[in-house]
């Protein structure tokens, strides 16, 4: 079964509905490859999805824990590479500012499961991943 319809709209747009939500994404071109900017790029969402990943794999060792990261954010920066044109780096900032301080083990335990997201075992080799993790 797919995973995903992706329709090109024109004006270097797409629009990706999730088959089995029906949500949907738009995309657009950045300013500086002839796009309009006014979504995410797809290299935005490669970026992204690593920060997404994650936060959601800390999610579920923060449930089986029981711990609370409620209101964690992470700032992405993507960084591109020219000839060719392609992601080089990806700078995540995880925010874990949520009001609970968290004991070390419980900053081993989420800082494993970011870095072993299964975006992250995805993302090539050569692509910096920088995380830094604020608590």
């Amino acid at each position: 079964m797919s995973t995903s319809k992706v329709i090109y709209l024109g004006e270097l747009r797409t629009s990706a509905r999730h088959l089995k939500s029906g949500k949907e994404i738009i995309t657009d071109a950045p300013t500086d490859n002839q796009g309009k900017g006014e979504a995410f790029s797809p290299t935005d969402l490669l970026a992204t999805s690593l920060a997404t990943c994650m936060l959601t794999i800390m999610g579920i060792k923060a449930r089986e824990a029981k711990i609370s990261i409620e209101g964690c954010s992470a700032e992405v920066t993507k960084i591109m590479a020219t000839n060719p044109r392609r992601v080089s780096e990806i700078r995540i900032v995880m925010l874990m500012d949520n009001g609970k301080t968290f004991t070390s083990k419980e900053k081993e335990l989420l800082k494993k499961a970011a870095e072993t997201c299964p975006v992250a075992f995805s993302i090539h080799p050569e692509i910096k991943v920088d995380l830094l993790f604020k608590w």
